[in-house]
């Protein structure tokens, strides 16, 4: 078979077998084909219009065709996934052989926008917080994890990774080595600070025994938390107290930096405070902390 063709049934069969293909390779399920049958049928009748077929069409169609449905209000994930099915047919006819080249090398996919953050409101962190039964070594360890993990902005890899080797009470600072071994000092707050302090004395010793660990945080068994059991514990403080909707411990990452914003903070330094190596990576708690001042204005100005 040629690589180029005007033929408009030769291109739809050959679309029926690219989806028996990804359908026995891959077991896609229907929705999933149908999808990609929905976006190739389209990208067909465009060319079709000019024609042109699926297996003789070029680079500046693909551009032009994606082109055109963003301009036609179509949303930049969508354009990106159209792009995808399109990629996927036009490599798998140029390893049958059916085509030349592939019209989507080097088309790049539409910017998507990294999608904002779920966030916590104050009052519904300071419910957080409370959840911990403060009277039991485990209430205890939650509490002060949750305090640190707020006051500090730490990911939940380094929350749960603390030795108590990085952590200076005198100084009310923890020293943290992050992403690509890049260490900062982070103070913890008093409230977090004082939080510590008790779990060392009481909490900590309760559950460890006669048991010797460097992990701050332990389990009863005397071992280091894992970032999956504190998800767990999270979750559970969340439906505790009425947070219904999807929490983890990242959640309170993000409610550090946007209520530091929301009161005055500058980026810079939430940026130090993140860890974060690129300032454009701690923006986008600028976006959070803008609709969240938005929405109070639009709530309580007489003309908002």
């Amino acid at each position: 078979m040629t690589a180029a063709t005007n033929s408009a049934e030769t291109p739809l069969a050959e679309l029926e077998a690219f989806l028996d293909a990804l359908w026995m390779e891959q077991g896609l399920g229907e929705r999933t084909l149908s999808a990609y049958r929905s976006d190739l049928l389209g990208f067909q009748r465009w060319l079709g219009g000019q024609g042109g077929s699926l297996l003789s069409a070029r680079r500046d169609q693909v551009l032009a065709y994606l082109g055109g449905r963003l301009g036609q209000g179509a949303k930049p994930r969508s354009v990106a996934r159209l792009l995808t099915s399109l990629r996927r047919f036009y490599r798998y006819q140029l390893r049958e052989g059916r085509v030349a080249e592939d019209p989507t090398r080097d088309v790049e996919s539409p910017r998507l926008g990294r999608p904002l953050p779920g966030g916590l409101s104050e009052s519904e962190v300071e419910r957080l917080l409370a959840a911990p039964d403060p009277e039991t070594p485990l209430g205890q360890r939650d509490r002060c994890m949750l305090e640190v993990l707020y006051a500090s902005g730490l990911r939940v890899s380094e929350l749960v990774g603390l030795s108590l080797s990085e952590l200076s009470l005198s100084q009310g600072l923890v020293r943290v080595v992050g992403k690509g071994g890049r260490e900062r000092l982070v103070p913890l707050g008093e409230t977090a600070l004082e939080q510590v302090q008790q779990w060392l004395r009481e909490g900590r010793p309760a559950l460890l025994g006669r048991r010797v660990s460097d992990a701050v945080f332990v389990t009863g068994r005397g071992e280091g938390l894992t970032r999956q059991a504190f998800w767990y514990r999270v979750k559970k403080h969340a439906r505790s107290v009425g947070i219904t909707r999807p929490i983890s411990p990242h959640t309170l990452r993000h409610a550090f930096a946007t209520h530091l914003l929301n009161h005055g903070a500058d980026l810079r330094v939430v940026q130090l405070l993140l860890g974060h190596s690129d300032l454009s990576t701690t923006q986008i708690y600028t976006h959070v902390a803008r609709q969240r001042l938005q929405t109070l204005h639009a709530e309580h100005h007489p003309r908002g």
